[in-house]
């Protein structure tokens, strides 16, 4: 097995391998504090050195105990050999993926069917997750995207008046597999010091375990870097959306009058962005990820939306960055969110990279710098737009308290601005509404010009 050190040298030197991993200074100091090397990073290593996974500082570790434990079910295996046996429930089946952990205490169902988290299990680090059943009126998406989950505590029954379905049925409906009884707060600081590793949930019925091949399927799989998951989830073909936001005892809110043409880009937009755009005045219609920038302006819109998704923006932006590009290029007003902020910063010449953990959760500290305001949001990303990289007449509005990354930008000179964060799903709760307010302005000042 190599050291973290020799590892660096042959890839040219710290900062050769930041650049060839896209990864920042923290991530390598953590490698040389932690002497190992997140599993996920494997692969890239060995294609450009020619070395073996058995050579990857952190691979050499103890013979993996084939015994199942008494009352397992399921297991959780990690790329490097690690597996964490638990008790399934959900759907039997065999799911790998990137693990993540998401810190939000309610809203469970609205994360499991957000189209960010495809390619994604989630590890929930609230304890108490199934408590309040499913609905159909909190779903993000028509199905669930995320590939599995990862809980504490045994799911309980509902105990809320606006269940339909216990957790455990709705999963099982969908097809997707859980897991229950593992150490979350342990998974969760692996996950912190070591970045994001590849696993397989593994919930059999017929209750075996063949653990070498889900270590090998773990550490074969190639990760979300260079991953177009956009085309997965995007829509078929184009639509209107016509629905309004939810108030309690009302239910969701029929459109107003509007007052803008709008066409949102979804990349795998959730149901609440739409909404928010109606509560604001917008006339939506929805577009497939890869149309054109002529299949955008054919529908005269008075601005354009790009919505929140999965996977690599620089994967995605082979074909969405052109599009983009011709929409600025006609100076239509342009509001993106998550992975339409990515996008957006590509089109205007910045660049992207991806995170070590990433941000996924509903308390998450970001400062408007413009007003020097805090607002408390939720968030779901892996990547993150390189500010270094950001061309003249674009400046930074929005960073992180709790990592300095970027949160937000706007441009000088074209109508465009964007946030990382999801203003829409209320965790302040109304702290970034404004943001959709600040559309409709921007369309108004573009038609008064």
């Amino acid at each position: 097995m190599r050291s973290v050190e020799d590892i660096l040298s042959l890839l040219g030197g710290p900062d050769a391998a930041a650049q060839r991993l896209s990864l920042g200074t923290e991530a390598l100091r953590k490698w040389r504090q932690a002497k190992a090397i997140p599993s996920k990073h494997w692969a890239a290593i060995v294609a450009a050195t020619g070395l073996e996974f058995s050579d990857m500082p952190g691979a050499e570790q103890p013979a993996v105990n084939t015994e199942v434990p008494e009352g397992a079910t399921a297991a959780l295996v990690l790329a490097d050999g690690s597996v964490l046996w638990g008790r399934g429930f959900g759907a039997y089946g065999t799911q790998v993926a990137e693990i993540c952990f998401n810190t939000g205490m309610t809203g469970y169902q609205e994360t499991l069917t957000d189209p960010s988290y495809a390619g994604q299990i989630i590890s929930f680090t609230f304890p108490h997750i199934g408590n309040v059943g499913t609905n159909g009126e909190d779903e993000e998406a028509t199905n669930p995207v995320a590939r599995g989950l990862i809980v504490k505590q045994d799911v309980t029954e509902p105990a809320n008046y606006r269940a339909i379905a216990h957790l455990d049925a709705w999963l099982k409906r969908h097809g997707v597999p859980g897991i229950a009884g593992v150490d979350t707060r342990s998974l969760t600081a692996r996950i912190r010091d070591l970045g994001a590793p590849n696993g397989v949930l593994h919930f059999p019925e017929n209750g075996r375990f063949d653990l070498p091949a889900l270590v090998a399927q773990a550490r074969e799989w190639p990760g979300l870097e260079g991953m177009d998951l956009a085309k997965e989830v995007t829509t078929r073909q184009s639509y209107k959306w016509s629905e309004g936001t939810w108030r309690w005892g009302e239910g969701f809110q029929p459109a107003a009058t509007p007052r803008y043409r709008v066409v949102a880009l979804d990349y795998g937009a959730k149901r609440n962005i739409l909404r928010s755009l109606v509560e604001v005045g917008c006339d939506v219609t929805v577009l497939p990820a890869t149309s054109t920038t002529e299949d955008i302006l054919r529908h005269q819109p008075d601005g354009v939306f790009l919505s929140n998704g999965p996977g690599d923006p620089a994967a995605t932006g082979v074909y969405a960055v052109p599009a983009i590009k011709g929409v600025l290029e006609k100076k239509v007003p342009v509001f993106g969110i998550c992975l339409g902020h990515q996008l957006l910063a590509l089109s205007l010449g910045a660049r992207t990279y991806k995170m070590d953990r990433g941000h996924r959760g509903a308390n998450q500290p970001v400062k408007d710098l413009t007003t020097g305001k805090v607002e408390i949001t939720s968030q779901n990303h892996g990547f993150a737009v390189d500010e270094a990289s950001l061309p003249e007449g674009v400046r930074v509005t929005h960073r992180s308290l709790f990592d300095g990354s970027n949160e937000g930008i706007a441009s000088d000179v074209l109508p465009a601005f964007s946030v990382q964060y999801h203003p829409e799903a209320s965790p302040g709760p109304s702290d970034s509404h404004y943001l959709f307010a600040r559309f409709a302005e921007l369309m108004d000042k573009n038609r008064a010009a």
